[in-house]
C-alpha cells in the first residue's frame, strides 16, 4: 500500500518536538516529567574536578564540541539534558546541575519562587527572531489589529513577555486579546489549522513558519525585548574554588564558541540541524537569524534593570508569586573584560 505523505503542519511538527528552547518557561501545569532531572549524556575532560553542566538538545555541548573547546579540559564535565529552561532550573536550585543556559524568563520564574540559582554570566543577540506572526493571508497589519484576536503563547515564556511588551507599546493590554496559552509543537498545529489569529514566538520556530511560508511577521522584538540570554550557577558551585575556577574557564570556552557560530553558521546549521532533527535551511535561517548574532556580555546593571522590569511586569500579572529584587540572585564576578549588556550583537550582510 503506498504511503500518502505527511501533511506539512505534521512535518513541521516533528523536528519542533525535538526542540525546546531555553527562552520558554514552563506553564503553571507543566507536567512532572517536564520538570524531572535530565537524562545523561556522557562526560568530557579529565581530572578531580566534576563540573555538572545542565544543557538542552543544540545546545552548549553540541556548539562546544563542533568548535573543538572539549579537546583538552582540564576538569570533567558531566552532561545532563533537559528539555528547556525551567526544569535545568529547578536542578540547578536541587543542587543536581551546578550551571545551564537559560534565556531571559526562566530566571524570573526561578527567583520569584526563591530558588537558590544565581546569574553569572549573559549573551546578547538579535530580537528579530522573537515575533508574533500571522498566517500569510490575514488582514491583521499592525499589532493594534490584535485587539479582540486569539493569540498563541507560551505562558510564562519570552514571547509571553514580548506579547505583554507589545501589545503595550501599541496602547493596548493583555486583556485586550485572547490569550491561548499552548506550548510551541500545540500552538504551531493551532496556528496553522487557522484555531488562532496570531502566534507569539521565538526562533527557530519563527524560522521554521517563515521558511515553510505558513506566516508572516506581524511585529518582532527589536526595541522591546531585551535580547539577553544567561548562565545560571547553583551558588554552592560558586562557592567552591576548584568548580568556581571551572566555571570561569567554560564562560570563556563558550565564548569562543559563539566566535566560531558567527564565522561558520553554514557548519554549524549542519550540526545543529543533525543534532535537533530541524532541516537544514531552517537551522541555518535561525543561526543568521538569531543565534550567530549573539554575543558575551556583562550582567551589568542595565541587564539587571531590565529583567526586574519583566520580574516586575509578571508579579503585576500575577504569573509570579511576589515581587523581588532581580539583583539578589547576580554574581558579577566574571563580568571582567565584557562589554556592556546593551552592546548590539553580530550580523550577518544580506546574501551572505
Amino acid at each position: 500500500m503506498k504511503r500518502r505523505p505527511l501533511p506539512l503542519a505534521l512535518l513541521l511538527l516533528i523536528p519542533l518536538s525535538l526542540l525546546a528552547s531555553g527562552c520558554s518557561g514552563a506553564s503553571p501545569a507543566a507536567s512532572p516529567a517536564a520538570s524531572s532531572q535530565g537524562s545523561g549524556s556522557g562526560t568530557d575532560g579529565k581530572g578531580s574536578v566534576v563540573l555538572n553542566v545542565g544543557d538542552q538538545k543544540g545546545g552548549a555541548e553540541a556548539v562546544l564540541r563542533a568548535a573543538g573547546e572539549l579537546d583538552d579540559l582540564d576538569y570533567r564535565i558531566k552532561w545532563s539534558t533537559f528539555t528547556s529552561g525551567p526544569p535545568l532550573l529547578e536542578a540547578v536550585n536541587a543542587k543536581a546541575v551546578d550551571i545551564g543556559s537559560v534565556g531571559n524568563t526562566p530566571p524570573v520564574f526561578a527567583a520569584g519562587a526563591d530558588s537558590k540559582v544565581t546569574v553569572v554570566a549573559a549573551t546578547h543577540g538579535d530580537t528579530s527572531g522573537e515575533t508574533i506572526l500571522v498566517p500569510e493571508d490575514s488582514k491583521l497589519k499592525r499589532t493594534e489589529d490584535l485587539k479582540g484576536r486569539s493569540v498563541a503563547v507560551a505562558q510564562g515564556s519570552s514571547a509571553h513577555y514580548q506579547l505583554v511588551a507589545s501589545l503595550r507599546k501599541a496602547g493596548l493590554e493583555l486583556s485586550d486579546v485572547k490569550v491561548t496559552y499552548l506550548q510551541p509543537a500545540d500552538a504551531l498545529a493551532a496556528f496553522t489549522g487557522g484555531k488562532v489569529d496570531a502566534w507569539a514566538v521565538w526562533d527557530p520556530y519563527t524560522s521554521q513558519v517563515l521558511t515553510a511560508k505558513q506566516g508572516r511577521v506581524l511585529t518582532d522584538g527589536r526595541g522591546v525585548v531585551n535580547g539577553l540570554n544567561f548562565q545560571v550557577a547553583a551558588p554552592g558551585a560558586l562557592a567552591d574554588k576548584g568548580k568556581s575556577a571551572a566555571i570561569g574557564d567554560y564562560l570563556k570556552r563558550l565564548r569562543r564558541a559563539e566566535n566560531w557560530v558567527y564565522e561558520h553558521p553554514e557548519e554549524w546549521a549542519e550540526v545543529w540541524a543533525k543534532d535537533t532533527g530541524l532541516p537544514y535551511e531552517v537551522a541555518l535561517a535561525a543561526v543568521k537569524r538569531t543565534y550567530g548574532t549573539r554575543i558575551s556580555v556583562a550582567v551589568d546593571k542595565e541587564a539587571v534593570a531590565s529583567e526586574q522590569e519583566i520580574a516586575d511586569t509578571f508579579a503585576e500579572l500575577k504569573l509570579v508569586p511576589r515581587r523581588f529584587d532581580f539583583a539578589d540572585y547576580v554574581d558579577t564576578r566574571f563580568n571582567k573584560g565584557l562589554p556592556p549588556s546593551t552592546t548590539e550583537g553580530r550580523s550577518y550582510e544580506e546574501g551572505s
